[in-house]
Order: structure tokens, then sequence, then C-alpha cells
């Protein structure tokens, strides 16, 4: 079974041994064909705090860590 893998941006790190990421996602308007944006957040965990806001980084899927934590850092793109 292949894991999944997202690329995002670090927007919160203020957890400890958590951050927040946002993926956007581009799609087009079914009725009428404006290219929209939508953003979806994910919880990932970080477990030595190396992230800062606004790094690029690629979270992979994992069993669950806490309530909302289901993905793991696996590296920091930049």
């Amino acid at each position: 079974m292949a894991l999944k893998q997202k690329i995002g941006t670090v927007v919160s790190n203020k957890m400890n041994k958590s951050i927040v990421i946002t993926t956007d996602t581009r799609y087009k308007h079914n009725m009428y064909g404006k290219v929209m944006t939508k953003t979806r957040r994910y919880l990932a965990h970080d477990p030595e705090n190396n992230t800062q806001i606004g790094d690029r980084v690629l979270v992979e899927e994992h069993s669950p860590i806490s309530a909302k934590k289901h993905w793991i850092l696996k590296t920091i793109l930049k």
C-alpha cells in the first residue's frame, strides 16, 4: 500500500512538535469555466521543531498521532 504524500506551505508552528500546512488545489468551475483555488489545512507532526513559517515541506500520511494529526513531516523543501 502506497502512503499518500503532500507538498504544502507551513502557516503555523506555534504548537510543540506540530505544524499547520496548507495545500492549494486549482480546478476549473463546472459551469462558468473560471479557474479557482481551494485551500486545505492539515496538522502534521514535526518531532524536532525544525520548520519555520513559509517553508515548503513534504508530509506523509501516518497512523493517527492525536485527534487531528494524521500526517508526519518527511523533508523540508524550502
